[in-house]
């Protein structure tokens, strides 16, 4: 019997390993090692990183185990990167004194980039109002650039919008409101003094909202007051400052008898150093609501041991 050979066409060695574009497959996400001072940060990238007692114990834990997680970069023209995802793994790989780290490099537009670099990073457990505006402006921003491009296919352009507007596809992926995206992005109207005092928790989301809408000089009129008597605005403060700006009525004397009237926000309260906090807080211990639990846990046991050290005193 004559044996007969099966042609089922199957795709050669080569074949297996390549793309449509007819890259191998194993260079698109293959992380190499990139010299740390050929990195970049990002431009304008809103996520703050700092040397703090955080990054203090993740170097330590790079400089045992080393990077677990590649960086994303993208190269630049003149030959360096600039990262995408991982700024704090980066300056956390310096501190630890490594030379170089382990990158994957990803050819993307600089909006396609920022789209990454965005999603990327509100991963993070700890997101400040400041760096959330930024984040949100600069990602509506980048979406609007893609969908005003004309090299896209109709299907590529139904598929990137959705007939949806930037900010509502921005609140779909980041779990909020359209109207929430819209009172984030009014953030970045604030002078950075204000700004910051909102990522310190002395100035409310709301009234500050509502600060953002007063002009630059009227705000560095409500940061002068903060800075003399650390009074900031509650919410109708902020809201009545908001109408006399607008309506041009808004003096420097107005602002001080508005910000006179005590308000419960003004009232002294304990304030704590979270650095110092976060510096002795076990490692098990992640989020705000743990840490709360923990301490007062620890300050009922505290106070448990002195009401037995007074019995046995008596």
């Amino acid at each position: 019997m004559t044996s007969k050979k099966l042609n089922m066409n199957l795709p050669s060695a080569d074949d297996l390993f390549e793309n449509v574009a007819g890259k191998d497959v194993f260079d698109i996400e293959r992380a190499i090692p990139i010299p740390i001072n050929k990195l970049f940060e990002f431009p304008d990238h809103p996520f703050k990183v700092k040397e703090d007692e955080e990054m203090r114990r993740m170097a330590e834990t790079v400089k045992e185990s080393g990077i677990l997680q590649p960086l994303i970069v993208r190269q630049r023209e003149d030959g360096n990167y600039e990262i995408i995802s991982g700024h704090r793994r980066k300056m956390a790989s310096k501190i630890a004194g490594l030379e170089e780290v382990p990158c994957i490099v990803r050819n993307l537009t600089r909006d396609e980039a920022i789209v990454e670099m965005v999603d990327s990073n509100m991963q993070r457990e700890k997101i400040l109002p400041s760096e959330r505006a930024f984040a949100y402006k600069m990602k509506i921003d980048a979406l609007k650039n893609q969908g005003k491009r004309n090299d896209l296919t109709s299907a590529q352009l139904v598929h990137k919008l959705e007939k949806k507007t930037a900010r509502e596809k921005v609140g779909e992926e980041m779990g909020e409101s359209r109207e929430n995206i819209r009172r984030y992005v009014r953030l970045t109207e604030l002078i950075p003094e204000l700004l910051e005092l909102v990522d310190e928790e002395r100035i409310a989301f709301t009234p500050a909202v509502d600060l953002s809408y007063l002009k630059e000089d009227e705000q560095y009129i409500i940061h002068n007051i903060y800075l003399r008597d650390e009074r900031t605005p509650n919410v109708s403060q902020a809201r009545y400052l908001k109408v006399l700006s607008q309506e041009n009525k808004l003096t420097t004397d107005k602002i001080e008898e508005i910000l006179e009237k005590e308000k419960a926000n003004q009232i002294e309260k304990l304030k704590l150093n979270r650095e110092r906090i976060d510096s002795v807080l076990p490692s098990y211990i992640k989020t705000e609501n743990q840490a709360e639990d923990f301490i007062i846990q620890c300050i009922k046991e505290h106070n448990a041991r002195e009401e037995k050290k007074r019995a046995l005193a008596r």
